[in-house]
């Protein structure tokens, strides 16, 4: 049975570098580490670098973490090594055989959130910087990881404890303390709420940085699409032929556009088809539409818009934007962006208006996920029964019923309450090694 005590390996770098590292945590870490690197001394000083050799006959620095001076708060070894997966591999399996387990996904961070080394949200940090794609990314993962996503939940939750505290010594010393002041009572749970929403718009408006966008590249055949993704990537991606249904897929790139990751599909032209492998990517130009948060749908704008073109735009609905390609041969004959692939006129105007599209993300410090989103909302609500209990006069107790769930709520987020379970989907999704 796994323990929270047993002692576990992991390589805490990717394989295939020139230079690795393979941690070991846990109550036996010296003892592996003193059989893993031999070469150590008898009474080695913690968080110094020794050079050795190790049991798998490879080389490198050992390095020791005494209890609480640690990643994760245990005793810790970490071992860098030459960075192949051969050589990680045979480390890895050699600590394995000397007493440590295999980590499961997340369980280093997990093990430091359980030693108090961080709240749940700064762990949850941990992973966002791990998957950061983008610099905004990795802002707003740094900033989450500092804590300042917690200090703002205490700020908020400090004034319901006020209000909760307040009402439960009326309860207990009504004659000594007088009637409750409803109005400010309410004021102050109006001010944590205030904030509270204020975290909730930024989950809902900072979703993009964290998901992304999925920009669809549609259009009949020789529009330009293809062009158009080689043209945003400066690279020959895709296939560009004169020859009418060359794309037979699709093909997906992402880029960071105002630290937004976006992925660009290129996909095949829309028509009526007789050839069957050119249907089975037309069908699949058509799921990719589906899963789009924007088409740009390309036509060909040194000609008057089909009907078909009239048509598809108009099944797109809003997340459609009409472009006329081929701008360089003259002014567009309908109403649509222009954009040249072969000159590069109107690209960058049409990635800022699509950064435009996003909002302003600039003033957004934190980003609270899904998750906290959830527990937010539920706050939130509880917030607002307890106002409208105040208001109405409902028994002290009930209403102190309705503080204590929304303290819950938020105990939730930072892991002051939490369970088995929700440590398990939240560090499930985290790498081995982290």
């Amino acid at each position: 049975m796994q323990t929270q005590f047993d002692t576990i390996v992991a390589p805490i770098t990717a394989p295939g570098g020139a230079v690795g590292i393979v941690r070991v945590s846990g109550p036996d870490s010296f003892e592996i580490a003193a059989r893993f690197a031999p070469s150590l001394p008898s009474s080695p000083t913690a968080r110094y670098a020794y050079f050795g050799s190790f049991a798998t006959g490879d080389e490198g620095l050992t390095i020791l973490f005494e209890e609480g001076r640690s990643f994760t708060g245990d005793a810790s070894a970490e071992f860098h090594l030459h960075g192949s997966s051969a050589s990680m591999d045979a480390a890895v399996n050699q600590l394995i055989g000397f007493g440590a387990r295999m980590a499961r996904p997340g369980e280093f961070t997990e093990r430091a959130f359980l030693n108090g080394k961080m709240e749940l949200t700064q762990a949850e940090a941990v992973n966002d910087t791990v998957r950061s794609s983008t610099a905004r990314q990795l802002e707003l993962a740094n900033h989450q990881r500092r804590g300042d996503l917690k200090m703002l939940i205490a700020d908020a939750e400090n004034g319901i404890i006020k209000v909760m505290a307040t009402i439960e010594a009326n309860v207990d010393f009504s004659e000594e303390l007088g009637p409750l002041d409803v109005p400010e009572l309410v004021s102050l749970l109006h001010v944590a709420r205030a904030r509270l929403g204020e975290l909730i718009e930024f989950a809902r408006r900072g979703s993009i940085v964290r998901t992304g966008v999925r920009v669809v590249i549609a259009g009949p055949p020789n529009a330009g699409k293809s062009s158009l993704l080689n043209r945003l990537l400066g690279d020959q991606r895709a296939i560009v032929s004169p020859i009418a249904g060359t794309t037979r897929d699709y093909i997906e790139h992402t880029l960071s556009v105002s630290g937004v990751p976006v992925t660009f599909v290129d996909t095949a032209g829309l028509r009526e088809t007789a050839d069957e492998v050119e249907s089975i990517g037309i069908d699949l130009a058509g799921e990719q539409i589906a899963k789009a948060s924007l088409v740009w749908y390309l036509a060909d704008g040194s000609r008057p818009l089909g009907a078909e073109d009239i048509s598809q735009i108009e099944k797109l609905g809003e997340k459609a934007w009409l472009l006329a390609t081929k701008s360089d041969l003259g002014v567009a004959r309908f109403d649509g962006i222009p954009v040249s692939t072969m000159s590069g006129d109107g690209i960058d105007g049409l990635l800022e208006r699509l950064a435009e599209s996003f909002g302003d993300l600039d003033t957004l410090s934190v980003v609270p996920n899904a998750r906290h989103l959830e527990h937010l909302q539920l706050t939130d609500a509880r917030l607002g029964d307890a106002i409208s209990g105040l208001t109405h006069d409902l028994p002290p107790d009930l209403v102190v019923t309705h503080l204590r769930a929304a303290i819950h709520e938020l105990g939730l987020i930072t892991g002051a309450q939490t369970s088995p379970d929700i440590l398990t989907r939240i560090f499930a999704d985290f790498c081995i090694g982290k």
